[in-house]
């Protein structure tokens, strides 16, 4: 079970994991309304090397980048679950839109990213390139996002 940590613990972890010579598997995201998607991405991910760690959006991030009335769950909470996950090694809340920020800091041998990457940009692929890593694009389990979760959800309430 990992932890919620600063980004100087955050770092402080990692110089230790590469002074083993193990390797950094680093994802983002918001994972607001956590599902079964979520779960398969991490344990994926996490297969890829010796420790996961996740940057959580804040809450003015996630807001900024998928609009109003969301988060649904504050990132205290989102990351306090992700935490809890024993696939998940540590969490770090950032405030950015993108995560390059801490990629340059945590410097990760692997950047993970779900599939539904494969036809977008991906904004942290230069920063992982030149540092580096390796992006590796987890595929998407169909059927299963937090936008068609907040659909059914509201599809429920309408009906009633």
């Amino acid at each position: 079970m990992g932890k919620v940590l600063s980004l100087e613990e955050a770092k402080a972890w990692r110089e230790a994991l590469a002074a083993s010579g193990q390797k950094l598997v680093f994802s983002n995201g918001h994972f607001d309304l956590f599902h079964v998607g979520h779960l398969d991405y991490l344990e994926k991910a996490r297969a890829l090397g010796d420790a996961l760690f996740i940057g959580v959006n804040d809450d003015d991030s996630t807001r900024r980048l998928k609009g109003p009335g969301r988060p649904l769950i504050p990132a205290e909470e989102r990351a306090r679950l992700l935490a809890a996950l024993a696939v998940v090694d540590a969490v770090i809340i950032f405030s950015s839109d993108t995560a390059d920020g801490l990629i340059r800091q945590l410097r990760p041998d692997i950047y993970a990213k779900g599939g539904d990457y494969e036809h977008k940009t991906l904004p942290e692929r230069a920063t992982v390139e030149a540092l580096g890593g390796r992006v590796v694009l987890i595929p998407f389990l169909p059927g299963h996002s937090t936008s068609d979760l907040i659909a059914r959800i509201k599809a429920l309430a309408e009906g009633e």
